[in-house]
């Protein structure tokens, strides 16, 4: 059922003040020293208020009815090689159309612990975490950080039954009135913040599993902002020969070209519509860094499966491709065809032979 022009105003202004509370939106850690004049910490010590983005400071408090509720799992331990920590800042104004107010809830979801093991569990992480909206974190940290999200894969000693380790953080916000719930965008902070995040959150799980690295997790090089800004899917897909898809005039589909380098590559398609979260639609990676390597370990290979693996100067090398039911039946000529071009290209690219003979 279409919703008519007075609904729609209520949607946008729904949408509008969703966005000025977040804008302001901060994060206290709840601890039994939440009170002056020690500062709050949170996700197990990891952070502390006021040490980073606005999103730690205190804005948010002064915002329409602004409150925090907080949930943490035990830390992780050696036993125990998974655990979760969630803070939602939840805000509220009146809503001139009801009685009942508007409310808001922007959440940061951080998880330690091994990748999935099923494929198809592994496929929906790898199509959050390696999206093309995301850049490499430098300094030989084996991770990709976005506004909205991040990831790190750990060091060996943290795998657990041969799966590699990893810390994320992702974001999400809802907006909840008489038009129903829906989905808004929520950026935690600019990229170095949340890679500071991230380090800090992955230095404390990683110390409380009892496989804390043998340096610090430290960020000392500036972060390259490779991924350009959102635009329509078009073809060849992030401008990559042979990637070549059948969108339709009017696509809500976005592509995010990512980084393109000589050991790491990422291109991404979501699906888009207002009031719900992006769909992944379809994702391209290269990798040749061994922890990111790793994360495909246990994936079933083949061109038929999206998974080809090669030895590219003397590093292994993995080339994944992945299309989504909503994508499927237009790629040309085929799914399995375009996955072959993606790694043909990519693998001429960085002076690589990779792929099956056919």
């Amino acid at each position: 059922m279409g919703i008519d022009g007075r609904q729609r105003g209520m949607f946008f202004a729904l949408v509008a003040a969703g966005a000025v509370l977040a804008s302001g939106a901060g994060l206290y850690g709840l601890s039994a020293t939440d009170s002056w004049p020690f500062r709050a910490s949170y996700c197990w010590g990891a952070w502390q208020e006021d040490s980073g983005p606005s999103f730690l400071g205190d804005a948010a408090l002064g915002k329409s009815g602004s409150a925090r509720r907080a949930a943490e799992s035990a830390p992780p331990s050696s036993t125990r090689p998974t655990a979760t920590c969630t803070v939602t800042v939840a805000s509220s104004m009146p809503d001139d159309d009801s009685t009942e107010p508007l409310t808001f809830d922007e959440r940061v979801i951080l998880a330690y612990g091994p990748v999935p093991a099923s494929a198809e569990e592994r496929r929906a992480w790898m199509a959050h975490f390696f999206d093309g909206s995301a850049s490499p974190l430098p300094d030989g940290l084996n991770g990709l950080v976005g506004g909205d999200r991040a990831m790190l894969v750990l060091p060996e000693a943290c795998d657990v039954d041969g799966r590699p380790s990893a810390v994320t953080i992702r974001s999400e916000s809802w907006g909840d009135g008489h038009l129903g719930k829906k989905a808004m965008p929520f950026t935690i902070g600019n990229r170095m913040d949340v890679a500071r995040m991230l380090l800090a959150a992955a230095g404390t799980a990683a110390s409380k599993a009892g496989c804390k690295p043998e340096k610090p997790l430290r960020l000392s090089s500036p972060m390259v902002v490779t991924a350009e800004k959102d635009e329509r899917a078009s073809t060849p897909l992030c401008r990559i020969p042979g990637v070549t898809f059948e969108f339709g005039k009017d696509s809500a589909y976005q592509q995010h070209v990512g980084v393109v380098g000589e050991r790491l590559q990422t291109c991404s398609v979501v699906s888009r519509s207002r009031g719900v979260p992006d769909e992944p639609a379809a994702q391209f990676v290269m990798a040749s860094e061994p922890r990111m390597v790793a994360l495909f370990d246990g994936l079933p290979e083949g061109n038929g499966q999206g998974l080809v693996r090669a030895t590219c100067d003397g590093r292994r090398t993995v080339f994944y491709g992945n299309v989504e039911p909503g994508l499927k039946g237009r790629s040309r000529p085929d799914d399995q065809q375009v996955f072959a071009n993606f790694t043909a290209s990519v693998s001429m690219r960085i002076g690589c032979q990779a792929g099956e003979k056919r």
